[in-house]
């Protein structure tokens, strides 16, 4: 976690990490301010810190030395609280997908400082609070959760901003706990497969033995996502492949990841979607791939002419 203040959110997420089910641990509170009040209240509950203050650095450097720090602690995700310090394309690049932060606001709206004298002032009914993925653009990314608080008669922003603060401790955790866990979610998983398969030209979605499956519409089937297949635990993407030998070929490479389909011959690969690294533009080029082995020529001519420009 990087901080620069008191870190309240910071408190929030780490004790909301002490208990039984949650998926998540702090490794590092980091700090460009080594007098954060964050800070110390981490070194009590025995989390490691890291401080370095960020005047005389080029920003750059200063940021590479975060990094450097943040993978040194083991860490695979970074959670904003209150830092205040906007980073580099280069560190946000380096944690993509990885990295999160709290707004006081209902993004897109209010973006930057000020959030809550702007809710007042433009008479909105509701202030709030979003979790989001961090892109390179201040406040902006993929939203993961929001929290609306209602705006009272007679509110301030420092009332209303009290307010909000309650509902970013209820969010911010329960957002990165999803986060954490979306990687091995098999839901989560199979709309990821979803949306690459369905931006082929004429697929379309069934369900066949209890396993989602894409094929060319009044066609072929081209993959499966299989889902616990007959108790085995895994979540897998099945696409067909050239035969035998290059299914053997890619189980002897990575046993870890691929394996044969039960039932579905040597014409298929299962690859498992789950163990939390999984290369999403691969898995979109093997479905690409499929797809391109079972649709008709016009289909795949279409495609080449589009490729083409």
């Amino acid at each position: 976690m990087l901080i620069s203040g008191s870190g309240t959110n910071m408190a929030a997420l780490l004790y909301a990490s002490r208990a039984a089910d949650c998926p998540y641990e702090i490794v590092l509170v980091g700090s460009n301010n080594p007098e954060a009040g964050g800070l110390k209240l981490a070194e009590a509950e025995g989390v490691k810190t890291f401080a370095l203050p960020h005047k005389g650095m080029a920003r750059l450097d200063h940021d590479m030395a975060m990094d450097a720090a943040i993978r040194a602690s083991g860490a695979q995700y970074v959670a904003l609280a209150g830092y205040m310090r906007i980073l580099t394309p280069e560190f946000v690049s380096g944690w993509d997908g990885r990295m999160v932060n709290i707004h006081p606001s209902l993004l897109p709206k209010y973006k930057g400082l000020h959030t809550h004298d702007r809710a007042l002032e433009a008479g909105d009914s509701h202030g709030g609070c979003t979790v989001h993925l961090v892109t390179a653009e201040l406040d902006d990314g993929p939203v993961l959760g929001q929290t609306p608080v209602a705006i009272v008669p007679g509110d301030t922003a420092d009332t209303l901003a009290a307010r909000v603060l309650i509902a970013e401790h209820q969010l911010y955790s329960r957002c990165l706990a999803d986060l954490v866990t979306r990687e091995t979610s098999p839901a989560w998983l199979a709309d990821q497969v979803r949306i690459r398969a369905m931006a082929l030209p004429e697929a379309e979605e069934t369900l066949s033995h209890g396993m989602p499956c894409f094929g060319i519409i009044k066609g072929k089937k081209f993959a499966w996502v299989a889902l616990d297949h007959h108790g085995d635990g895994r979540t897998a993407l099945l696409v067909k492949i050239s035969g035998p030998e290059e299914q053997a070929q890619l189980i002897e490479n990575d046993p870890d990841r691929y394996y044969r389909p039960a039932y579905f011959g040597d014409g298929w690969i299962a690859m498992r979607l789950d163990l939390g690294d999984t290369d999403w533009d691969g898995v979109a080029d093997w479905l690409a791939r499929s797809w391109r082995s079972v649709a008709p020529k016009k289909l795949t001519a279409l495609m080449d002419a589009a490729d083409g420009f």
